[in-house]
C-alpha cells in the first residue's frame, strides 16, 4: 500500500489586505461620484427654478399691460410717465406710466415690499429676493431697435428686467428680459 503524503493545501477562507484595500477604493470612487452628481443636479435644478419663476414674473408684466393703451384714456394727453393723479402701479392706466417717474423705469421689488407683482397688481407674497424692473421706450416705426424721443412714435417698446437678490448673491443676478412691441 501506498501512502499519500498529503501536502498541504493551500485553502483560503477570505480576502486579502490588498484586495480588501482595492474593494474599498472602487467604491469609495463610485460614492463620491454619486455624491458630486446629486449636487450638480441641484445646483442645476436651483438654476432651472430661478428661470422658471423669472420668466413668470415676465410674462405678468406682460399680461397686465397688454391692454394698456399708449397715452392716458382719460385726458388723452401723451405726456410721458405717470399722471399727477396716479400715485402707485395700482392707479397706472397706460403704457407709459409703467416707464416710472422721470423715464427712469418702475421698480417693483420685493426688498421694499413693492413686488414683484402679478397680473392683477397684487404683490406676490414670499419673493422678497425677486425684482421687476420695467422700461418703456417710444421706437422707431421703421426700426424697433432705436429709441426715439418720449411721445414721439406710434410704437412703443417695453422691457422687463427680472433679477433675483439671492442669500448666496452678492450681486443681483438677472435672470431674464422679456421685450415686446406694443403697437396700439
Amino acid at each position: 500500500m501506498r501512502t499519500r503524503q498529503r501536502s498541504r493545501s493551500a485553502t483560503r477562507r477570505g480576502f486579502t489586505l490588498i484586495e480588501s484595500a482595492v474593494a474599498v477604493v472602487i467604491v469609495g470612487t463610485g460614492v463620491l461620484a454619486l455624491v458630486a452628481a446629486q449636487q450638480a443636479w441641484h445646483s442645476q435644478n436651483a438654476w432651472a427654478e430661478r428661470a422658471a419663476i423669472g420668466a413668470r414674473l415676465g410674462n405678468e408684466i406682460r399680461e397686465m399691460t397688454f391692454d394698456c393703451p399708449r397715452h392716458d384714456p382719460v385726458t388723452g394727453a401723451s405726456g410721458w410717465g405717470p399722471e399727477t393723479n396716479e400715485l402707485d402701479i395700482l392707479d397706472y392706466d397706460d403704457l407709459d406710466d409703467f416707464d416710472g417717474t422721470l423715464g427712469l423705469g418702475l421698480v417693483l421689488s420685493g426688498a421694499d415690499g413693492s413686488g414683484p407683482v402679478n397680473a392683477l397688481r397684487e404683490v406676490i407674497p414670499g419673493m422678497s429676493e425677486w425684482t421687476q424692473t420695467i422700461r418703456v421706450y417710444n421706437v422707431d416705426p421703421t426700426n424697433v431697435n432705436i429709441d426715439v424721443g418720449d411721445a414721439a412714435s406710434n410704437l412703443m417698446r417695453v422691457d422687463v428686467t427680472i433679477d433675483w437678490h439671492g442669500p448666496s448673491a452678492a450681486e443681483p443676478t438677472t435672470v431674464t428680459r422679456v421685450t415686446w412691441i406694443a403697437p396700439k
